[in-house]
């Protein structure tokens, strides 16, 4: 399928556009950058914990915050923010960086106090919201037996993980409001709703996940997604320089280096945070980069034995025009796919799709724009080089035969 037949567009004509584009990107990333003091890192690489939390209202952020700074318990500067996201509705995320490793524990455990005595029930009673199944069947054990409902352990079991399953099931996503929504789930009479409302409570929140990474976890997985990421670079180097020429590949790792760092940059700029995922999503724009990039320069090989006396811009160009539609195909329905995943993806593949959002439109246009003019820059510099080199040759032979008849004379 060819969506764009016998085009003739001068790509190379245009290059200048595009790389002061690719400049003040990359200048704005650094800058971003360095006023911030850094990049925004992940749980994963800074080590700390970080606790996603669902309640069933709008969540009180300055509540929140100011319970946390009230309580002191819990160590280290704590954050606390929404997800602007569609499908993480009234989400936060509660976030302590690592103040030393052997409190991390102890900080999860302060951050649940802390949520519990914020927005919990006194008098004992369980939060069913929040209990898991082995603390629901020791709370329910006796009671259940006191009020003559025969139930053997495993029954007692198969009940509670019923009562959990329809807690946890979207739309409630583990909040219940009322305890009568409990009773579709199988085994629930009214005897057993009335114990339930006798020994447990509904908090207004669910803590739906927690994260805890150690410093040394964290500065190890950081460098070894630095050093994945050079390494596929390098590895890509070799390679095309081996299939094409040295140049070719200097250009194209170029290229995708240039793709990294604007999309890292536009992580800095929309603070938006870096962590296993998103190297995943680097190193899976990297491959896409290069061979949108590789598609290219084979095109142009190809061209280089068919039209030999073709001035090497018109060349490019011709070989780019060539491969549009294909170009066009691959990174527009690639684009439409991240696209869906970064609306409707959730917080869990954000960072993964904002990613790949950003790397695709970049790696599109550097594979034309930045890739291409380094391979034309460097062979319109080599024949101007090759040109002047036998002009400079004869003119020093002309002027050494003019010096010879003096030197004869004398």
């Amino acid at each position: 399928m060819e969506l764009f037949k016998n085009t003739n567009y001068d790509f190379l004509g245009k290059k200048w556009p595009f790389i002061i584009a690719s400049l003040v990107l990359t200048v704005a990333g650094f800058g971003s950058i360095v006023m911030q003091g850094g990049l925004k890192f992940g749980i994963d690489f800074k080590g700390g914990a970080l606790m996603t939390v669902k309640f069933a209202k709008t969540p009180p952020i300055d509540q929140i915050r100011s319970a946390f700074a009230r309580s002191g318990k819990v160590k280290g500067e704590v954050s606390v923010q929404t997800f602007n996201d569609s499908s993480a509705v009234n989400e936060v995320e509660i976030g302590t960086e690592l103040v030393e490793e052997r409190l991390l524990n102890t900080n999860r455990q302060n951050m649940e106090a802390v949520l519990a005595a914020t927005f919990g029930q006194a008098g004992g009673k369980l939060d069913l919201n929040n209990a898991s199944q082995s603390d629901l069947v020791e709370r329910l054990r006796e009671p259940i037996a006191r009020a003559s409902v025969p139930m053997s352990d495993d029954q007692l079991k198969k009940l509670t993980g019923e009562i959990l399953k329809i807690r946890d099931t979207p739309p409630r996503s583990g909040i219940i409001t009322e305890f009568s929504q409990l009773s579709s789930a199988p085994g629930v009479n009214s005897a057993i709703l009335n114990t339930l409302q006798q020994e447990c409570y509904l908090s207004p929140y669910h803590i739906m996940e927690t994260q805890m990474v150690g410093a040394k976890v964290g500065a190890e997985l950081r460098n070894k997604a630095v050093l994945a990421t050079l390494y596929a670079l390098a590895g890509m180097l070799v390679y095309i320089a081996f299939r094409f020429e040295w140049i070719y590949g200097l250009a194209a790792v170029i290229a995708v280096f240039h793709d990294t760092l604007i999309t890292i940059g536009l992580f800095s700029i929309f603070r938006e945070e870096i962590s296993m995922t998103v190297i995943a999503a680097l190193l899976t724009l990297v491959g896409y980069s290069m061979n949108d990039t590789i598609v290219i320069f084979d095109r142009i090989r190809e061209n280089l034995k068919l039209l030999r006396r073709e001035p090497l811009e018109s060349l490019m160009n011709k070989s780019v025009n060539q491969t549009l539609s294909r170009t066009i195909m691959s990174a527009g329905l690639t684009f439409l796919t991240v696209v869906a995943l970064f609306i409707w993806g959730g917080p869990v593949l954000h960072g993964f799709s904002f990613a790949l959002v950003c790397g695709i439109t970049v790696g599109t246009y550097s594979s034309v724009f930045i890739a291409s003019p380094i391979v034309l820059f460097w062979q319109n510099y080599t024949d101007q080089h090759k040109k002047t080199a036998p002009a400079l040759a004869s003119a020093s032979r002309a002027e050494g035969g003019r010096k010879s008849p003096t030197r004869a004379a004398k």
